[in-house]
């Protein structure tokens, strides 16, 4: 799996440190040993997952970070080298082939953000296993949840949504992808097989100060409704509307997601 810039990374990385639900990050947080903990990061792109945490975690925190993309691998690593004290390494792996080929037992958690709604259902059912099988705790930060709302509204909003979780759908190299309905079933996944499980939401809430992200994200959109088959000139002059209420300073976004921690209950 691939397909995602680092720019676009670089863009969407403060709105997600902001939206990164706390309550759910601390329940986490106190799963972990003390010392310096190890955290087998999944598709970790740029490193959003460090950036998010270090501050919260010991200073000699240990990483492994895992992605399929040797150039966000290489981004994530110059970004990170010799800026934190814990021990920092780097793994390319197709998670969707080598998944359990991972240290799983040789950590103490393990962590992801903004991947689950890519998997499917068997994908995910393995990585719950893999897991569960080595009693790690786990966190799953900005699941994608299908709610997405625009203020003013506009009357192309609800199409350009079901658009977007149509696309979800599709298969991002997992099989069939889970979408919005991904951090539900983890949730029963993980709870059906003992787990707790705490989660909340962790939205996106944009405005018109955060135009280099407004830019790409509405043209991202915009070119996927057109993909779906919406008109040209509908969706022209949704995009200019969104543009100049942008320059004016009107509009507002909010992509719901859900973040979550799971741990071995006291049956496990």
């Amino acid at each position: 799996m691939s397909g995602f810039s680092s720019k676009w990374l670089s863009l969407r990385e403060p709105l997600d440190i902001a939206a990164r639900n706390r309550a759910v990050e601390q329940s986490f947080l106190e799963q972990l040993p003390g010392g310096s903990p190890k955290i087998l990061d999944l598709a970790s792109g740029a490193g959003s997952t460090v950036a998010a945490l270090k501050d919260r975690l010991p200073a000699d925190t240990r990483w492994l970070l895992t992605d399929h993309d040797k150039g966000l691998i290489d981004v994530a690593s110059k970004r990170w080298k010799n800026r934190l004290k814990g021990d920092l390494s780097f793994r390319q792996v197709d998670l969707a082939g080598a998944l359990e080929d991972l240290p799983f037992g040789e950590v103490d958690a393990v962590s992801t953000s903004a991947f689950l709604d890519l998997v499917s259902e068997s994908f995910l059912t393995r990585l719950v296993d893999c897991i569960v099988r080595a009693g790690k705790p786990f966190l799953a930060s900005l699941t994608y949840d299908g709610q997405a709302d625009f203020a003013p509204p506009a009357t192309l909003d609800r199409a350009m949504r079901d658009a977007l979780n149509t696309d979800q759908l599709l298969d991002k190299g997992f099989g069939p992808a889970l979408g919005p309905g991904a951090a539900p079933c983890a949730v029963e996944l993980f709870k059906a097989r003992g787990y707790n499980v705490l989660q909340g939401q962790s939205d996106w809430r944009v405005d018109a100060s955060e135009k280099d992200f407004l830019e790409e994200f509405l043209n991202g959109w915009a070119g996927l409704g057109l993909r779906k088959g919406l008109d040209r000139n509908v969706l022209e002059d949704w995009r200019r509307l969104r543009s100049d209420q942008t320059a004016s300073g009107e509009i507002r976004v909010r992509i719901g997601h859900i973040d979550f921690a799971a741990y071995p209950g006291v049956n496990c």
